[in-house]
């Protein structure tokens, strides 16, 4: 592998792990005191399974993006990280409206619209790479299960 695209590699993966892990610390501030207090569905995992889940989905995300970035630069890859970047804005928001301004539906709408984000980035990597589309299938899985819990959390307690 060329210097270039290993550091590529690293960046990819370090930059979308680091701002997961930098969104996670606002959330773990609300797990114990706000979160708390909700009433959550009976298939709600328990809280120390988020951050193992969203560590592994942040590096396949990182892994995914890197084998797109590595690519000869054209309008099409571009858009295709465009997307990307999209929906890690739309991800990372999410925690913010949810745990920090603690909007439950705002969060439902959001989270749907992130969802189909995720959804248009599979579609526009897997004109690069069937491997970096795969790569986000377990992440849009986690996030389709999100939005039923999210669905759950807000019917619960509106």
């Amino acid at each position: 592998m060329e210097r270039s695209n290993i550091i590529k590699a690293i960046n990819s993966i370090a930059l979308t792990v680091g701002l997961g892990a930098a969104s996670g610390y606002v959330t773990v501030r609300e797990i114990p005191t706000w979160y708390a207090t909700l009433n959550k569905p009976s298939f709600n995992p328990p809280n120390y399974l988020f951050g193992p889940v969203w560590t592994i989905l942040y590096i396949l995300m990182g892994i995914s993006v890197y084998l797109i970035w590595k690519l000869p630069p054209s309008p099409h890859r571009k858009k295709a990280i465009n997307l990307y970047l999209l929906q890690f804005v739309l991800n990372l928001a999410w925690s913010i409206i949810f745990f920090n301004q603690h909007q439950i539906f705002l969060a439902l709408i959001e989270i749907i619209v992130m969802w189909f984000g995720i959804l248009l980035t599979i579609f526009a990597f897997s004109k690069f790479s069937k491997l970096a589309a795969w790569l986000l299938v377990p992440y849009i899985s986690w996030v389709s299960f999100a939005i039923i819990l999210n669905t759950a959390i807000w019917l619960l307690n509106r």
